[in-house]
């Protein structure tokens, strides 16, 4: 299996991190957190890292340009378009259950 589209569940710091990690590899990468706020801490953190990063010359502008491509959305409407998931969630068992109630469905 080829592996295209990378969805990340949960925007904070490791979601964030990984979703920046799999946009600049190569990945179309969809980033999902329902909070909005979040989200949009996510999208500035990104764009200040791979602003950061680019001018220090750890990127080219090709995987700049793919990190600021990434998708940032608020459910889980695109996930069947993905080839692979990860789950970065907040540590809430009661969190994680629902989340992978809604992606096994």
């Amino acid at each position: 299996m080829q592996i295209n589209h990378v969805f990340v569940v949960g925007a904070g710091t490791m979601g964030s991190g990984i979703a920046q990690t799999a946009a600049v590899s190569g990945f179309q990468v969809t980033l999902m957190d329902v909070l909005p706020g979040q989200l949009q801490r996510a999208k500035e953190g990104i764009t200040l890292s791979v602003d950061k990063l680019s001018s220090k010359g750890k990127l080219d502008e090709r995987q700049a340009a793919a990190a600021r491509q990434i998708s940032f959305v608020g459910d889980y409407a695109s996930l069947p378009e993905a080839d692979y998931v990860v789950e970065a969630a907040t540590e809430d068992p009661r969190l994680k259950l629902e989340i992978f109630t809604e992606l096994d469905r």
